[in-house]
């Protein structure tokens, strides 16, 4: 099991920085979408399923993104982010 998880780390590590924002787009997109659903009409039951699977998806699209982006490719967003 060891084994099969270092290979999806290098797998991933090896996406482009390009790639690493999609995925970080998509994380967002489900942590707003996690929240947003509560104001919707349905009942208490399925806001609570919707909101586990939306953020359950958030938090596995984020480490994904970290995975891919790695710590130069942070560095590289901290570094657009702050000349704006």
């Amino acid at each position: 099991m060891k084994q099969w998880f270092s290979r999806l780390k290098n797998f991933l590590s090896g996406l482009s920085f390009r790639t690493g924002i999609i995925v970080a787009g998509v994380c967002a997109m489900c942590y707003i979408l996690s929240f947003a659903q509560l104001l919707l009409p349905f009942p208490a039951v399925v806001k609570g399923v919707l909101w586990a699977v939306l953020y359950g998806m958030a938090k596995a699209s984020q480490y994904t993104a970290i995975i891919i982006l790695g710590k130069t490719g942070v560095q590289r967003i901290k570094s657009l982010l702050s000349r704006n």
